[in-house]
């Protein structure tokens, strides 16, 4: 009979084995977000998937913080992140260092997830995903700071997701492109 697995059979790393492992070469910059429950889970999808940083921008609120808490589950412990009052200045910085920064937005040219992938050309590179305010998306500033724009393909008549929906799904796609570490390393117990 199949049974879930315990935690001991998980083979879960501490934090601080976390701090030292491999990370998808990935930055995720959050655009005033609202909500801290957007946040926290943000926090735990980059956890899963051993996302390098996450920038926190504009009134996008900060751990530590027991609304953000109740979502990472330890999370914003784990995670490197960093607070940046202004998000175009961040995503400047950002594309100074060399990556490749792409706002998760609805745009005339996107490139919808999972169709076109390989035009992208970011395998080997660093990149940032900006994610948008829960009711405006991503600042028009900031979109035109973007070496593109990333598109969830839906079919649905809402055309709009949830923000930590948005970026876990994202997330996932950039793991499927830039992963360094491959999925049986995150599920072999130890």
């Amino acid at each position: 009979m199949t049974h879930k697995l315990t935690t001991e059979e998980m083979g879960r790393m501490s934090v601080e084995e976390f701090r030292k492992s491999e990370k998808l070469p990935l930055t995720v910059v959050l655009d005033n977000v609202r909500s801290l429950n957007n946040i926290g889970s943000v926090f735990r999808t980059s956890d899963a998937f051993r996302v390098e940083h996450i920038a926190l921008c504009g009134i996008t609120a900060t751990p530590p913080h027991r609304e953000i808490h109740k979502t990472a589950l330890g999370a914003e412990e784990s995670v490197e992140w960093s607070y940046h009052e202004d998000t175009a200045e961040c995503v400047r910085a950002l594309k100074e260092r060399g990556y490749r920064v792409y706002a998760v937005e609805l745009a005339h040219d996107s490139v919808k997830l999972g169709m076109r992938n390989e035009e992208l050309g970011i395998e080997g590179q660093s990149v940032a995903i900006v994610l948008g305010n829960e009711l405006e998306g991503v600042q028009e500033e900031v979109m035109e700071l973007c070496d593109g724009y990333l598109e969830i393909p839906q079919g649905g008549t809402k055309h709009s997701l949830n923000v930590s929906c948005a970026a876990a799904i994202v997330i996932w796609e950039m793991y499927k492109m830039l992963s360094p570490v491959r999925a049986t390393e995150f599920s072999n117990p130890r």
